[in-house]
């Protein structure tokens, strides 16, 4: 581990000559000890794990199921456009259309506000061409945070297109 050397003196005849003494650690236990902490921590260190969102996709049957009717008193629907533009009405067809944005307080409190009016909520989400991925991955975690559990990806209808193009002409106006 460590060793004492001791220098003698360069000449004989001098008596009264303190004697060296040079000490040599030997640094080998303490770097192994450093590299097994490190590995010790290393492998026992868990790392952040991504959070995927979880999304139940239908069974790809020969027959589909047919589909369940659900009163339009209970439906909200939400169509996607650019800009981060969200636009939403009451029923399956509603020319009453109203607009928001993916803010904090925009989309979810109308989530919310929906959630307590509306027993057995469902929501409808319609992107349009315009609409990007990220507004389509924005709307699904909200729906999660706002733990609404019937929703449905729709494609979007050419009358909700000309709702929204009516919307942009009257908000000019």
């Amino acid at each position: 581990m460590a060793e004492v050397t001791q220098l003698s003196p360069g000449n004989p005849g001098a008596r009264r000559l303190r004697r060296r003494s040079a000490v040599k650690i030997d640094m080998t236990p303490m770097v192994d000890l450093a590299f097994l902490l490190l590995t010790f921590f290393v492998l026992t260190t868990s790392l952040n794990k991504s959070f995927v969102l979880p999304l139940t996709m239908p069974d790809e049957s020969n027959t589909p199921a047919p589909p369940t009717p659900v009163p339009a008193k209970r439906v909200v629907t939400f169509i996607l456009d650019d800009h981060d533009e969200v636009y939403w009405y009451q029923g399956l067809i509603n020319p009453d259309i109203n607009v928001t944005n993916f803010s904090k307080n925009g989309l979810r409190k109308i989530l919310i506000d929906k959630k307590i009016q509306i027993e057995k909520l469902v929501v409808l989400v319609k992107a349009s061409d315009k609409s990007k991925y990220r507004n389509v991955v924005d709307m699904l975690d909200e729906l999660s945070i706002t733990e609404i559990k019937q929703y449905s990806m729709v494609d979007i209808t050419s009358e909700d297109k000309e709702m929204i193009k009516e919307y942009k002409l009257n908000r000019k106006h």
